[in-house]
């Protein structure tokens, strides 16, 4: 009996780490997962830095604001350039550039003289590094593992950001507490070594990029047009796109829950965020092991659902313990809904707009997260944080439910384009294997 569980368990690991087969992923997945652990040490470094420098609400939102408008503007550029140029090479300067702007930030730091102002353009230059990276990193992703894997590497990439995030605050906590903010910042300078050696390590075909005919207005264009006619695609769009706007700017204002609600430092700033990367990294392990799509459609709007009542009741804690638990239930199901949601999208769209429509993925996660920011930081400003939070838990729930009502014809239309998502053969690319 036990020798039948054993490997009852160990079929269930290798199917939860089945991408990892593919040595061009496992070398992207490892090498992220420094990369990324850097960036969050730098996120809880920089957010406690500007709120020792400030006191202010409104400049943690204006500080988010400036680091995710630029997506709002760029994403959709980033999306043209993905599918007319080598995703590689492009995630390949875009890695080096984020590297020198940790490096600044670090020496500024350091050197005892940054300002909230530079912070603010340093912010804003991430930013627009950002833009141009996040459609071609998603969508590089296929590349790596071809369809068959595709779910599951999305999962996996997902667990690679929330493993970073668990590890990440809490390193900074720490960090910034004995040493300040300026070695946060620096380490992620270094952290960006691992991938660009790792990009530097893989075996890909040396095939130029698929270069669609017309300009890059017109590839726009069809963009746009592909995703306003197709139901399925630009509701999923628009439901993640109305979470960042009201559920993700929980995380902006979270300093001031450590400080004022709790009681805490930046070492309770870093259990809380640490708390989301747990939940989020529990969700992005349970939807790695599964296999088929269908479903995902009611996983995400669960998981709205879930976001908005965690916010409320998150909203009216005031104990360390209770709200770290209900942080953790927010991260699970804000991963969730955006894993799933990623997964139902790259496999519905054929692969000469996938880079634009993961462009408009980043749009609606990252580039709508700055409105959303901009004004928890000036409704906080005046009715108080937990009360920002309560409001943005409420409508989460509204916009669960009028998903929901409309999910079955929503899954009627997306039937025919899953199918034929799945039934898809290769994409470009070289999926290197072990075998």
């Amino acid at each position: 009996m036990n020798t039948t569980e054993n490997k009852a368990k160990g079929s269930r690991l290798r199917e939860v780490g089945r991408a990892l087969r593919h040595r061009n992923f496992r070398i992207y997945f490892l090498s992220m997962l420094v990369s990324f652990t850097g960036t969050w040490m730098q996120r809880v470094a920089q957010s406690w830095l500007v709120y020792r420098l400030t006191g202010s609400a409104w400049w943690l939102g204006m500080i988010g604001f400036a680091g995710q408008i630029p997506v709002f503007v760029l994403a959709l550029v980033g999306g043209v350039l993905a599918d007319r140029y080598r995703r590689y090479r492009l995630i390949l300067l875009t890695q080096t550039l984020a590297m020198i702007q940790a490096l600044v930030l670090a020496g500024l730091t350091l050197s005892g003289h940054v300002t909230v102002s530079a912070i603010f353009a340093l912010a804003l230059l991430l930013g627009l590094i950002n833009a141009l990276d996040m459609p071609a990193r998603q969508s590089f992703v296929v590349e790596l593992v071809g369809r068959e894997d595709l779910m599951n590497a999305i999962a996996l990439n997902s667990s690679v950001v929330n493993s970073a995030r668990i590890v990440g605050p809490a390193l900074a906590g720490v960090f910034v507490a004995w040493l300040g903010e300026g070695l946060c910042f620096l380490l992620n300078g270094l952290s960006y070594v691992a991938i660009i050696v790792g990009l530097l390590r893989m075996r890909l075909h040396d095939s130029p990029a698929q270069r669609p005919s017309g300009s890059p207005l017109t590839h726009l264009r069809e963009g746009f047009a592909y995703v306003r006619g197709t139901r399925p695609i630009r509701a999923l769009l628009l439901l993640l796109a109305f979470v960042s706007v009201c559920g993700f700017p929980y995380m902006v204002l979270m300093p001031i829950f450590a400080d004022r609600i709790l009681g805490g430092g930046p070492r309770t700033l870093g259990i809380l965020l640490g708390a989301a990367g747990v939940g989020a990294l529990g969700g992005a392990v349970a939807l790695a092991s599964r296999r088929q799509v269908q479903g995902l459609g009611r996983i995400v709007a669960l998981s709205v659902a879930t976001t908005g009542v965690t916010l409320l009741v998150f909203s009216f804690s005031r104990t360390l313990l209770l709200s770290t638990i209900l942080v953790a239930v927010i991260g699970c199901a804000l991963m969730l809904q955006m894993a799933a949601s990623n997964t139902l999208l790259q496999t519905m769209v054929v692969d000469q707009l996938r880079g634009r429509v993961m462009s408009f993925y980043s749009l609606s996660l990252l580039g709508m997260a700055p409105f959303g920011s901009l004004g928890a930081g000036v409704v906080a400003a005046h009715i108080g944080a937990p009360d920002t939070v309560a409001v943005g838990g409420a409508l989460c729930l509204l916009a669960a439910f009028l998903f929901g009502v409309r999910l079955p014809s929503l899954q009627r239309e997306a039937a025919p384009l899953l199918l034929r998502g799945v039934m898809a053969g290769e994409p470009p690319g070289e999926a290197v294997t072990d075998d």
